[in-house]
């Protein structure tokens, strides 16, 4: 292969064992791919290219010693609202500007003792709460796959990394779809592992029931390779061989009985159906019987963020000199929410597993497949689509993104794979759910499907090769964001609570 940089981690990960390259060039490589793509996309929060090249030298010493972990020498990255000690940690706020952790975080911390190579820190919106990823720290981080696009959020920056080939795997965080959805905006593969298998402290203490760190990457073996180092053993199931999809009973549904969907993407999901009905031929067409779960998600993430606004020892929210706009809104309408909303939501968060686990049950399934998103990325300048499917997006819930929001209420685990392209040329995702605890089986499922789908965009097509592209800077995209924001974002706190 001539350009190992954009591979695959597996591919890179080989040749690195085969001293095909060493992960000093590997390193280097991708660092000087990024200061190309970088101007142009933005998905660099922290550049810690220094510090990457010393561990690069020292992956080289360990394959020469035979002591190679199991990302030893890969080029990773990892999500700025991720706790790495002695490094900036702003989670794309100007409040956190001065924040920097004493601590990493233990998912970071085993990429590390596993040899991983982290050459940087990739944006995020202010506090991770937003499915796009504008701030007034970073400035707009861009779709490669359409520069005019969002990547989504929060994980816009991971995502939009590795579809421009930066690095081979990164490190996202998702409370509410922001791995899975830039994943399938950007075309390539998330991986939401079920709650509490990847340990996320110590980091930041809001959402601490609903976050799951876990890969962005390439292909469902990165994923599978990066989430096997991290997983806590004591948790973490039994490993893929021993997983038998013959005989596997599937659900599948469109739309999930609620979720708005476009029709282009309600058509390449029917076809795939069709696609592999001879692979799984347990395939059970249905839907839950629920409503979206958006108001008791949002119930729980915004009073949530209201609360630990002022949880000084582990960041600044109380400070909102400096906050955005979308953020203040957000905590405001936190605020307002009535304590008995809040048992309420709870209540009903609890009970989203068990529904889904006796309705998988009455059917003998283990597995729900889904569309991840109903629509492709929309203009960057937006928080959310206006119409998807014909069904408008509207204040307060701005229900978009709704066939997410229970794998994290639920703590399921959940694949992002792309599925194809839809009718605007961008990438399409598709779902691949389990009940919690089944991660294996579903990383199984996703392979599976992936080798059905042959998805051939590694990477975005205009970032496949040499970038020659005239970069717009990223102080004018800072420049020009704040009046941008403050025009196209409705606060949330204008709208009524719960």
């Amino acid at each position: 292969m001539s350009d190992w940089v954009t591979a695959t981690a597996s591919e890179q990960l080989s040749a690195l064992h085969a001293g095909k390259i060493s992960s000093v060039e590997l390193v280097s490589k991708t660092i000087e791919r990024s200061q190309s793509v970088d101007p142009v996309v933005n998905p660099i929060a922290l550049e810690l290219y220094e510090s990457a090249l010393e561990a690069a030298r020292k992956a080289d010493q360990h394959f020469a010693d035979g002591t190679a972990g199991a990302l030893c020498g890969l080029p990773v990255s990892v999500k700025d609202s991720q706790w790495l000690a002695n490094y900036p940690c702003m989670n794309g706020s100007l409040s956190l500007s001065e924040f920097i952790p004493e601590q990493t975080c233990q998912a970071i911390e085993r990429l590390q003792n596993a040899g991983a190579v982290i050459f940087a820190k990739t944006t995020c919106p202010e506090y991770s709460l937003s499915g796009t990823t504008n701030s007034l720290a970073y400035g707009a981080t861009l779709n490669p796959w359409d520069l005019t696009r969002t990547p989504g959020g929060s994980s816009g920056g991971a995502a939009a990394a590795i579809a421009a080939g930066l690095g081979s795997l990164s490190l996202g965080g998702d409370g509410g779809g922001s791995i899975r959805i830039p994943s399938a905006f950007c075309g390539i593969v998330g991986f939401k592992p079920s709650f509490g298998v990847v340990p996320r402290s110590p980091g930041f203490s809001t959402w601490e029931s609903l976050v799951a760190y876990g890969p962005m990457c390439r292909s469902v073996a990165d994923a599978r390779l990066m989430f096997e180092v991290m997983a806590n053993p004591q948790i973490s199931p039994v490993p893929s061989g021993e997983t038998r999809l013959s005989g596997l009973k599937i659900m599948v549904s469109e739309d999930l009985g609620f979720a708005p969907v476009d029709q282009d993407i309600r058509q390449l999901f029917r076809k795939l159906v069709a696609d592999i009905e001879h692979v799984f031929p347990g395939l059970q067409h249905g839907n839950p019987g629920l409503k979206s779960s958006v108001k008791t998600w949002a119930t729980l993430a915004t009073s949530d963020m209201w609360q630990k606004k002022g949880d000084n020892s582990s960041n600044s929210y109380a400070d909102s000199e400096g906050m955005g706009y979308y953020a203040k809104g957000f905590i405001e309408f936190g605020r307002r929410i009535k304590q008995e909303d809040i048992v309420r939501a709870k209540r009903k968060a609890a009970s989203v597993g068990n529904l889904y686990r006796d309705w998988l049950n009455r059917h003998d399934a283990q597995i729900l497949i889904t569309p991840t998103l109903g629509s492709e990325a929309f203009s960057n300048d937006l928080v959310a689509p206006a119409f998807i499917g014909g069904h408008a997006i509207t204040y307060p819930w701005l229900d978009w993104a709704g066939l997410l929001y229970d794998a994290n209420l639920a703590g399921f685990p959940a694949c992002s794979i792309p599925m194809g392209v839809g009718d605007e040329g961008l990438p399409v995702g598709l779902q691949i759910q389990g009940l919690p605890g089944t991660d294996q089986l579903v990383l199984d499922v996703a392979e599976q499907l992936e080798r059905i789908i042959s998805w051939q965009h590694k990477i975005a097509p205009d970032f496949a090769g040499d970038i020659h592209m005239p970069a717009t800077l990223k102080s004018d995209r800072h420049a020009h964001l704040q009046e941008r924001v403050t025009d196209s974002i409705p606060s949330l706190s204008e709208s009524a609570a719960p």
